[in-house]
């Protein structure tokens, strides 16, 4: 059997970070626009990722429509219980651009217009028209709060404790991300392996749930697919432990083998 080969997902911390704490974060999507589904979001996706390297996990999104109560409820609850709060959408120069008074309204403070963000708007839109009254409104944060820089757009994004107000375009996403790399505080990377099986998940259900308890600290996903006429799955290992997710790769190989199928390193 080949070695499966193991991905990590963080990068080194520095010292006197305990690597063994587990920092989470939320996602907050909002939009009429997505709940409809006139508009797929990506941003789960690339966010998650994203968090990965920087040793957070993502650990639940809601999707929220463009109401003031809605966001701000949701607000409240995810930014409680997580080490940070994302929210995408709704930020941008139309009067159903809400986002920010929304959370302003969560936090119990005032909407103010920033005057680094008129700066940068004022400079970006000198060539492109000037700086109307609604490209002003994305210089409008919550009373206090800092930016996240844009190089993509000009409108940069805000950041107030630990929320942190992006564009819902999602190349723009990937720039405020870009630029916030490296500046949170988080655990341990994440490493995962991956192994593949000709198998349905149903059959090997109960082999894989004792994988994971007797392997404490690791999480098994199951991914079924159904290809060539046949039905299989890829199974992938996660643990901030790099030598824990090669044990258990390794057992359940052994334990999918003895079963008398063919295991496929990396998946298929």
């Amino acid at each position: 059997m080949a070695a499966p080969i193991l991905r990590g997902y963080g990068r080194g911390m520095e010292q006197g970070i305990d690597h063994d704490r587990i920092w989470t974060a939320a996602l907050i999507v909002i939009g009429d626009e997505i709940l409809s589904g006139r508009t797929q979001d990506k941003n789960i996706a690339q966010l998650a990722s994203w968090l990965n390297v920087q040793g957070i996990r993502l650990a639940e999104v809601r999707v929220v429509p463009d109401r003031p109560d809605a966001i701000a409820e949701a607000v409240n609850i995810l930014r409680a219980r997580n080490d940070y709060l994302f929210t995408t959408g709704g930020i941008g120069p139309t009067h159903d651009d809400i986002t920010v008074d929304a959370i302003a309204a969560a936090l119990g403070v005032g909407v103010e217009h920033h005057p680094e963000a008129m700066a940068v708007l004022e400079r970006y839109y000198a060539t492109r028209g000037g700086l109307t009254e609604a490209r002003a409104r994305m210089a409008r944060v919550p009373a206090g709060a800092g930016l996240i820089p844009n190089r993509v757009s000009g409108a940069p994004g805000i950041r107030i404790g630990n929320i942190f107000i992006m564009a819902g375009v999602p190349h723009i996403t990937a720039g405020m991300l870009d630029a916030l790399t490296g500046t949170l505080e988080g655990g341990r990377p994440v490493v995962s392996g991956t192994i593949g099986c000709w198998v349905a998940e149903s059959e090997v259900a109960d082999l894989l749930r004792d994988a994971e308890k007797s392997h404490e600290g690791v999480s098994i996903g199951s991914y079924p697919f159904f290809r060539e006429g046949r039905t299989g799955a890829n199974f992938v290992v996660r643990s901030p432990d790099a030598a824990l997710v090669e044990r258990c790769l390794a057992d359940l190989t052994r334990e999918l083998e003895t079963g008398g199928r063919a295991v496929f390193p990396e998946g298929i």
